[in-house]
């Protein structure tokens, strides 16, 4: 039985002796409608190979499995684990794997379709898509971080978030999804999103250091987002212990590279790695 309403997966919940753990931000997928529309922007092929974070009961997986090459489910909750397990046992294009996506191994994949955990939003997007060779990612999320995916001009929305997702990939979808269609009910709004990655991002990203060091300095810079960017540049240089540029230094780099130094909101999200690059080492 694949669980599609609320009372079916508390029937399943109860038979596993399973109690929704807010920690490991346990809410359960209830309705076919959106698992239909999470597998129709999927655009799913024969050739993809699927990771999928957070599977639950399995509502999503049932369907990638039916039209995914292979799909690699990573699970928390042995209990979970066991139960899909013993579900999907006759599929051969499948693999569960128990353990935490912040610290596994993550297996190979060019597709991400999850409700993810909404506690761990930001370091799975971290973790899976801030690199060269990105795969897409179908995702639900928390609404007020998809939000800051869209750039739109505001402001207030603006974030390290906002640069880092939109420096390796194109957010192309975004809709309304109801807190109703889950078990619990969570307390914050949702929306599914489509992460794809961009045609080309820059070279200087095939270090993992080099994208540890922009990651950070964004990190650094955008609390100052109303900040000249020399200034916010220069708060950030004094929090790291291993290296510091003065702030003459920073103008004079900024400047003998046409950067003018206006508020860091300013900047065209592509100069945020230009600049980021200019001082790492």
């Amino acid at each position: 039985m694949n669980p599609m309403n609320h009372k079916e997966v508390q029937l399943i919940l109860k038979q596993l002796k399973i109690q929704p753990s807010k920690f490991l931000g346990q809410n359960f997928l209830t309705d076919k409608n959106l698992v239909k529309k999470i597998i129709s922007i999927s655009d799913l092929s024969h050739n993809d190979i699927i990771l999928e974070i957070g599977p639950g009961l399995g509502a999503i997986t049932e369907e990638l499995i039916k039209l995914a090459k292979k799909v690699y489910s990573i699970e928390i909750d042995s209990r979970l684990c066991s139960y899909l397990e013993d579900k999907f046992s006759i599929y051969d294009n499948i693999e569960i794997i128990h353990g935490d996506i912040l610290k596994i191994q993550i297996p190979d994949n060019n597709k991400v379709v999850s409700n993810i955990p909404y506690k761990i939003t930001g370091p799975i997007i971290d973790r899976i898509f801030f690199r060269i060779n990105s795969p897409i990612g179908v995702l639900i999320i928390e609404k007020s971080i998809s939000d800051r995916l869209f750039i739109s001009g505001d402001y207030d929305k603006f974030s390290r978030i906002s640069i880092g997702v939109n420096t390796f990939m194109v957010p192309t979808y975004q809709s309304y999804v109801s807190r109703k269609v889950f078990y619990p009910i969570p307390k914050i709004a949702l929306s599914l999103i489509k992460l794809v990655p961009k045609n080309k991002v820059p070279s200087f990203f095939l270090k993992k250091e080099a994208i540890d060091f922009f990651l950070r300095f964004i990190s650094g810079i955008m609390p100052y987002k109303n900040k000249n960017i020399a200034n916010a540049i220069d708060l950030f240089f004094k929090t790291q212990k291993d290296t510091h540029y003065t702030k003459k230094e920073i103008l004079m780099t900024l400047q003998k590279n046409n950067y003018d130094n206006k508020k860091v909101f300013e900047f065209e999200i592509d100069e945020y790695a230009k600049i980021s690059k200019l001082f790492y080492s």
